[in-house]
Order: C-alpha cells, then sequence, then structure tokens
C-alpha cells in the first residue's frame, strides 16, 4: 500500500490501476461491479430491498478474492473508501468501452 496521501480521484486513479495488473483480478472486479449494478436495477425495478443489501457483498467479495488471490495486495478499500469505490466504477466503464484492457502488458 503506499504511503502517499491522495488529494483527488484523479491523482489516485493511477495508483488504482497499479493496483490492478493482475488480468484474472481485473476480469473478478468486472464481474463484481457488473453483479452490483445487475443488484441495484433489480431492486430498484422490483422494490425490493434484498437486492440492495446484496451490492456490497457482491463488489467486495470478487474484488477482495482479486486482490487475495491473484493480486497478492492489500486493497486500497481499505485507507481510501471513496476513491477506491469511484474507481472500481471508473475501471468497470474503461474496461466495457475499451480504454483499458484485461490484460495489462508489463
Amino acid at each position: 500500500m503506499s504511503e502517499k496521501k491522495f488529494k483527488s480521484l484523479k491523482e489516485f486513479y493511477p495508483f488504482y490501476l497499479s493496483e490492478h495488473r493482475n488480468t484474472t483480478s481485473r476480469v473478478l472486479h468486472f464481474i463484481g461491479i457488473g453483479l452490483v449494478c445487475l443488484a441495484f436495477f433489480t431492486g430498484f425495478l422490483f422494490h425490493n430491498w434484498h437486492f440492495f443489501l446484496a451490492m456490497p457483498v457482491l463488489g467486495y467479495a470478487f474484488a477482495w478474492v482479486g486482490h487475495f488471490f491473484f493480486e497478492k495486495n492489500k486493497p486500497a478499500t481499505f485507507q481510501y473508501p471513496l476513491y477506491s469505490l469511484a474507481s472500481d466504477f471508473m475501471l468497470f466503464y474503461d474496461l466495457l468501452t475499451g480504454k483499458q484492457s484485461f490484460i495489462v502488458k508489463t
């Protein structure tokens, strides 16, 4: 984990990307955030709060498996919860649109 104190999301996002270089981890993050979005819209459409309760479990379960077993690092969520959450959605969008690749070249 970085000791640097980030002052903005724009400053934080490159660090976030450096902590998400493993292909399997990126796929797991993508699946987790995709399921979070699906749970949100399903809960909203069907007026069922159980889907909203499932959102953090879905998102964090996939992401933390990616970090602990594939990246072998500590999630930035513990030190930067809001920047990390926003970056999860930014990475999801970047992967979806092709701005980022699932495979990071070293």
